[in-house]
């Protein structure tokens, strides 16, 4: 007879990793809500547009690195999961060093060349477009971009220190400093954009204009200086725990110490340039239905919404790529099934409640981001359909923690690059002229996804079998 029990030792596992990792990443576009707060008060359609555009120029080109940081928990979890500690730092140390070149070379780009990337999302009849204001699109967006610029390496590092943590199955320190370095950006974003009630003093000094504030572009400056306060909290830790070496943070790794990365790294660098082309497309879309920003400010709040359950997703798909090589490391292929097989029950779940408190909070939130009442009525529609978009992450997310836990990077490289062709197939369809028909687009890329995924872990991943395992029973 079977006996169903509702929360198990697995299920606390999952949880307590879960949960922490879901605060943690959840703090930051929180956040970033609270900048698209602030910048909305301008009162301008186009300083949204602009910070729209900046912001997915600037996670464009973030991807491109962020996948060593994806690598590194998987790769962290297997060592400590075998108690081999020198080859746990030995990977910490070498995702650090690459991200701090990578970064170096792209904080380079985007503060030398700004303009040039912003034309990836900015179509020229909104980067020169102004309302009731001398203000273009462009003007807002280049001084946002060359500030968030400054983060990249910090960020990188952030990201890594997290994903080192989590790999020791340690989620509780990246929340307490997120929480801290998050606070920070809260308390400087009014300072950075309003400065102290002086904005219409033209200063004579670069001092007295940040006083002053630097308006929409306050918000990156913010958010760039907590990056940096967050990667140096992560350095002290990392090596208190040991898992850095100040000498090995400066040697260029050996190509044989690097072909674990670089096996996985090429697969998911394939697979973040597809999601690029995929995002930028749908982000340029947004930009290019109206000069007046209206459109692309609404696409850039629908987003923002739409964030805030991604990363409750993200979390699952951390927990997914921490313990499932952890437990096949300790049980081999059972333990490991048993752990993806609950990670998808329970990121089913999560899919059902964010579609659900989405869809319901949507008339209290969305007014929160504008005072425009036509950037309101422009976001009630895609945001309605991103949240339903939740019901399939769950299997998503999920799914391709699992793969990434398994170091299945070539398969779920092909299947995001499937995933991204029905995107795009569907943004040149006349879907692509309406913000309804852009975020139809992107259900039809997560939904691929997720069917992919789930056959993926059912009939050909290493942990195959016949259905899920959602409860204990005999």
């Amino acid at each position: 007879k079977l006996k169903y029990s509702p929360i198990d030792e697995l299920d606390n596992k999952i949880l307590s990793t879960a949960l922490p990792t879901m605060l943690n990443l959840m703090v930051v576009p929180l956040v970033n809500a609270v900048d698209t707060f602030y910048v909305g008060q301008l009162a301008d359609p186009l300083a949204l547009a602009a910070q729209s555009a900046a912001n997915q120029c600037f996670f464009t080109i973030y991807f491109l690195a962020a996948f060593l940081p994806t690598i590194t928990a998987p790769l962290v979890a297997e060592a400590i999961g075998k108690e081999d500690w020198d080859t746990a730092k030995q990977r910490v140390c070498e995702s650090l060093f690459l991200s701090n070149v990578l970064g170096g070379i792209f904080s380079l780009v985007l503060i030398g060349f700004p303009k040039a990337v912003l034309r990836m999302v900015l179509p020229p009849s909104l980067a020169d477009a102004t309302v009731g204001g001398a203000m273009t699109a462009l003007d807002y967006a280049v001084p946002y971009l060359r500030w968030r610029g400054l983060g990249m390496v910090p960020a990188l590092f952030s990201a890594t220190g997290f994903a080192a943590y989590r790999g020791l199955l340690n989620t509780v320190t990246p929340l307490k400093v997120s929480l801290v370095t998050n606070l920070l950006n809260l308390v400087l974003d009014p300072l950075c954009i309003f400065g102290l009630g002086k904005t219409g003093i033209k200063a004579p000094t670069m001092l007295l204009r940040i006083w002053n504030g630097l308006g929409a572009s306050g918000a990156a400056a913010a958010t760039s200086v907590s990056e940096l306060i967050s990667s140096l909290i992560y350095l002290r830790l990392l090596l208190r725990r040991k898992l850095v070496q100040w000498s090995k943070l400066f040697k260029p790794p050996s190509l044989t110490s690097l072909l674990p990365l670089i096996q996985g790294g090429l697969a998911m660098l394939l697979r973040q340039a597809t999601l690029n082309v995929a995002f930028i497309s749908a982000a340029r879309r947004a930009q290019m239905m109206d000069p007046t920003g209206v459109s692309a400010a609404a696409y850039g709040i629908t987003m923002q919404i739409y964030s805030l359950g991604v990363v409750a997703h993200l979390g699952v798909q951390g927990t997914a790529a921490a313990l499932v090589p952890s437990s096949r490391a300790i049980g081999g292929d059972d333990a490991a099934r048993d752990v993806a097989d609950r990670i998808f029950a329970w990121g089913s779940i999560l899919g059902l409640v964010l579609a659900a408190v989405q869809w319901f909070a949507l008339p209290m939130i969305t007014p929160w981001f504008s005072p425009l009442p036509e950037v309101r009525a422009a976001v009630k529609g895609p945001a309605a359909i991103s949240s339903f978009i939740h019901l399939v992450n769950g299997l998503v997310f999920a799914g391709e923690g699992t793969m990434l836990g398994l170091g299945s990077f070539r398969d779920l490289a092909l299947i995001t690059t499937l995933g991204v062709g029905t995107m795009v197939s569907c943004l040149a369809s006349p879907l692509g002229q309406s913000l309804n028909g852009v975020l139809i687009s992107l259900a039809a890329f997560n939904l691929v996804q997720g069917l992919a995924v789930t056959v993926h872990h059912v009939r050909i991943s290493p942990l195959r079998r016949r259905g899920f395992k959602l409860a204990k029973g005999q």
